[in-house]
């Protein structure tokens, strides 16, 4: 059997390299995810045309693109800070939730700092909220777009048997398709982080425990980095 000292140094060594991993894994998916969600917020590609469409054109959230019918070029309207250009009452409800699961993606980016100054533990679990509550609200945002099908200016792209849910002549654009799947990405992330989180509450198992003697060795005070260090005095009790 090892003595309790040495295999606690094992374990910390190896809990180090994880929680190391995990964290900035972690981080470079957040941050990426972030990009993400600012492309699906401003691209138009949310619906556009087909084959079988009377004019060509795309929509977004909030801007859209429909053909003249005796020219070939597009023309565009609608601004996210102008809610009067926006065609439906839906897509600008769909608009405020998904811009609101953007920033709080967003927000937990910057939570990061707060790895210097708070614990992390404590840091990774406010993360882990933000992002269920950024997961939720894309939700909400995509379920309630298809309500906006049945607006004039939809109809005029898609054709008159386009309506609330229903597509008509169009088709599902990519930005569409790219929203649903960051909701899995979201919750994926949440639950990460709600796994990184809880492995900051205890460092060392109850295993580890020397009868009479108490054992010493240092353990990283922001582990998700290896920065800093502190003491740290653990009792324990090695059963054989």
């Amino acid at each position: 059997m090892l003595p309790a000292q040495e295999a606690a140094k094992i374990y910390h060594t190896n809990y180090v390299r994880n929680a190391r991993a995990m964290g900035v894994m972690w981080q470079v998916f957040t941050v990426t995810f972030a990009v993400i969600m600012v492309v699906v917020f401003i691209q138009p590609y949310w619906i556009g045309d087909s084959v079988n469409t009377p004019q060509a054109g795309y929509f977004g959230l909030f801007h859209y693109c429909i053909g003249n019918a005796l020219t070939s070029e597009l023309t565009c309207k609608g601004s996210a800070l102008d809610f009067g250009s926006i065609p439906s009452g839906a897509f600008k409800t769909a608009m405020f939730f998904v811009g609101i699961s953007m920033l709080l993606i967003v927000g937990s980016i910057v939570c990061f700092s707060l790895f210097f100054f708070c614990n992390a533990g404590s840091v990774y679990k406010i993360c882990a909220w933000t992002q269920l509550a950024s997961s939720t609200c894309m939700v909400i945002g995509c379920m309630i777009y298809p309500d906006g099908w049945d607006s004039e200016e939809v109809k005029r792209m898609c054709g008159q048997r386009t309506d609330k849910y229903t597509l008509g002549n169009c088709t599902v654009r990519w930005a569409y398709i790219l929203a649903i799947i960051s909701i899995m990405d979201s919750l994926i992330l949440s639950f990460l982080a709600f796994s990184l989180g809880s492995r900051q509450d205890k460092l060392l198992p109850e295993d580890f425990q020397v009868e009479g003697k108490v054992q010493s060795f240092v353990k990283p005070a922001h582990s998700w980095g290896g920065r800093g260090w502190k003491s740290c005095t653990v009792e324990a009790k090695f059963i054989a």
